[in-house]
C-alpha cells in the first residue's frame, strides 16, 4: 500500500497522529474534521495515498461510496441533520488543503446559513455547448 511519509492523513491512518475515527475498513478510513464546517463534518479517505481523486485507483470507488453511504447516514442521525453535502476538492485552486484525496460529508440542517456554491450561468447556449463538446472530446473510455 502506497504511503507518503509527509502526508498528515497517512500519519492519521498509521496512528501517528490522533483522530476521532468513526469508521475503518481494510481500504477506507473516516474521521471527524478538526475544523468542521458543521458538527459531524467527516473526512472519508482511502488508506492508500493518492494526492487527488484523479489519481485514485478506480477500484476504490465502490468501497469509498459504500463507506460514504454508511457514514453520511450515521452523521445525519447523530446530529439530527435532514441532509448532507458530499464534496471533493481537487487541487489547491478548488480548495484542497491536504494532498490526499478525501471526501467531505457535511451534515445539513434547515436554515443553517451554509451556502456552498454561487451560480455563474453560461453566457449563452452556444458557450455551454462548446464546453460540453470539449469535455466529450477529452474523456477517455
Amino acid at each position: 500500500m502506497k504511503r507518503d511519509a509527509d502526508c498528515i492523513f497517512c500519519k492519521i491512518v498509521a496512528g501517528e497522529i490522533p483522530s476521532q475515527k468513526v469508521f475503518e475498513t481494510d481500504t477506507v478510513f473516516a474521521f471527524l474534521d478538526i475544523a468542521p464546517v458543521k458538527p459531524g463534518h467527516t473526512l472519508v479517505i482511502p488508506k492508500e495515498h493518492f494526492a487527488t481523486l484523479l489519481e485514485m485507483d478506480a477500484a476504490l470507488a465502490g468501497p469509498m461510496h459504500e463507506a460514504v453511504q454508511k457514514i453520511a447516514a450515521a452523521a445525519m442521525e447523530a446530529t439530527g441533520a435532514k441532509g448532507f453535502n458530499l464534496q471533493v476538492n481537487t487541487h489547491k485552486v478548488a480548495g484542497q488543503l491536504v494532498p490526499h484525496v478525501h471526501y467531505h460529508i457535511i451534515p445539513r440542517h434547515e436554515d443553517d446559513g451554509l451556502s456552498l456554491w454561487a451560480q455563474s450561468p453560461y453566457d449563452s447556449d452556444a458557450a455551454m455547448q462548446e464546453v460540453a463538446d470539449k469535455m466529450r472530446a477529452t474523456i477517455t473510455k
